[in-house]
């Protein structure tokens, strides 16, 4: 294979990460999905991080985005959200997050809804 065989095929992929890498990070950094919230029956108890449950803090458990990491939680419906902190790990497959019963009340959460979750500050 001689040298100008190679370059353009080369040339055409590292133009095409460049092009389309921003686009994807960007991509994941919101998702939209149901959320719920939990509180009262899980007061005092250890959150996975290992801090104490405080149901009127605005934290929030999720399936994989590391601890500390800070999302801001919109309500599709009625546009209101609330800056949360993960500190918790997720149970219920259902939903995409699970609010600390301070941040739905925030945004008006009674039950489940449909939120967007964009992340502001994600921890290592």
């Amino acid at each position: 294979m001689n040298f100008n065989s190679w370059r353009s095929p080369l040339f055409l992929t590292l133009t095409s990460l460049l092009l389309f890498t921003p686009h994807l990070g960007n991509a994941q950094q919101s998702m939209e999905g149901l959320a719920a919230w939990y509180g009262p029956g899980f007061v005092g108890n250890r959150t996975a991080n290992g801090e104490i449950f405080n149901p009127n803090e605005l934290t929030a458990a999720h399936r994989s985005l590391p601890f500390n990491t800070q999302l801001r939680v919109t309500h599709i419906t009625n546009g209101k959200s609330v800056i949360v902190r993960i500190n918790d790990r997720l149970g219920d497959p259902t939903v995409i997050i699970d609010l600390s019963m301070g941040a739905a009340k925030v945004i008006g959460l009674s039950g489940k809804a449909r939120v967007r979750l964009e992340i502001l500050k994600q921890s290592p």
